[in-house]
């Protein structure tokens, strides 16, 4: 018999690592023991040579509602603090990284995703950052994540009033990068993740941390890119007018 315990379910195929919030009872709510657990899944995901995407979605028909508020007073290490590690572990992931959101995306949830690369999402989502209803200081390192991911208007309107928003709004404020009907989400999260396992790790990692602003490693990616064989595998299968095989990573 399946579990319903609250967990993390994660599987690797074909490059792709699905990694799946599981809380059925709560809507995929994200209890202490969850956020806990979520970084030690995370270096284990990152060092597997086989994963060259990660995926992170919900069970059924909602991505995460959030923080499970039943454990906010567990003793020992706050929740907050327990969901910056796990977000901040989540964002500094080396791979690409994608979240694809059914359903609600509220609190830790829209937290979890703003940490990731990308975000597809099907039509009905519904987003929104909910301390304000709760008299919670929202992290100054989350705060940022949002605002530079939405701009500061759009951030300072969903933590001022802790409104959801539509898919529609999501996709034109930036949050949400694709939308699509709910029934050809997973399709399409599937074709784009083989897509960029298909590239070179080399590239992603390298513009993962420019873009998110590390900026004083020039040095080092030029001579993974020297060392690796990317680049002259990449021209060469051009050339070629072939696949190319990146190995960068492997």
């Amino acid at each position: 018999m399946e579990t319903t315990e609250p967990r993390l379910v994660d599987g690797v195929r074909d490059g792709i690592a699905t990694l799946v919030i599981s809380n059925p009872a709560k809507r995929n709510a994200m209890t202490a023991g969850m956020w806990r657990s979520l970084p030690g899944v995370l270096d284990r995901l990152a060092a597997d040579p086989a994963v060259r995407v990660l995926v992170l979605t919900g069970a059924g028909d909602t991505f995460c509602a959030g923080a499970d508020i039943s454990t906010l007073r567990e003793p020992g290490d706050e929740q907050q603090t327990l969901a910056v590690r796990a977000e901040e572990a989540l964002a500094a992931f080396p791979k690409p990284t994608l979240a694809a959101v059914r359903g609600y995306c509220v609190g830790g949830g829209s937290q979890l995703a703003a940490a990731c690369d990308l975000r597809f999402a099907a039509e009905g989502a519904l987003f929104g950052i909910t301390p304000a209803k709760l008299g919670i200081v929202y992290p100054s390192s989350s705060t940022r994540r949002l605002a530079a991911l939405v701009g500061p208007a759009t951030a300072k309107y969903l933590l001022f009033s802790g409104e959801l928003i539509d898919t529609e709004r999501a996709l034109r404020t930036g949050f949400v990068d694709e939308a699509h009907p709910a029934e050809g989400l997973a399709k399409r999260v599937e074709e784009f993740c083989r897509i960029l396992a298909s590239r070179s790790l080399l590239t992603q990692a390298a513009a993962k941390e420019f873009a998110d602003g590390r900026l004083d490693r020039d040095a080092h990616w030029a001579a993974q890119a020297r060392g690796s064989g990317d680049t002259a595998e990449g021209v060469a299968a051009f050339l070629e007018r072939r696949t190319p095989r990146f190995t960068y990573g492997l």
